[in-house]
This record gives C-alpha cells, sequence and structure tokens, in this order.
C-alpha cells in the first residue's frame, strides 16, 4: 500500500475512534500477525505510526 493510502486509512481510522485509532491499529497488526499475514500486519503497523505522527509529540 503507498504512503498516501496508508495517511487515509489512518486519517479514516483516527477520525472514525480519536485517540482510541492507534490502539485499534495495534490490535488490528497483531491479528494479522498471529494470523501469518505479515504483509497485511505491516500495513496495520504504518498505519499506526502515521496517526502516531498525526497527533505529535506527547504534551503533559
Amino acid at each position: 500500500m503507498d504512503m498516501m493510502k496508508v495517511h487515509q486509512h489512518a486519517r479514516a481510522l483516527y477520525d472514525a475512534h480519536g485517540d482510541k485509532a492507534q490502539a485499534e491499529a495495534a490490535r488490528n497488526a497483531k491479528k494479522y500477525e498471529d494470523a501469518g499475514d505479515e504483509a497485511e500486519a505491516e500495513i496495520w503497523r504504518a498505519i499506526q505510526r502515521a496517526i502516531s505522527e498525526m497527533r505529535g509529540p506527547n504534551q503533559s
């Protein structure tokens, strides 16, 4: 999946789940990893990273 699509999916997931989107992407990555689908798991890890970038650094 190209980076444009990754960012589109990340934005849609973030819009739908808010602050829980990153955890949702991590769950999906784990699900596919456990199923042996490493390619799909890597896509979800990329989506997770994109969500992290969108959220920016943690603030205290």
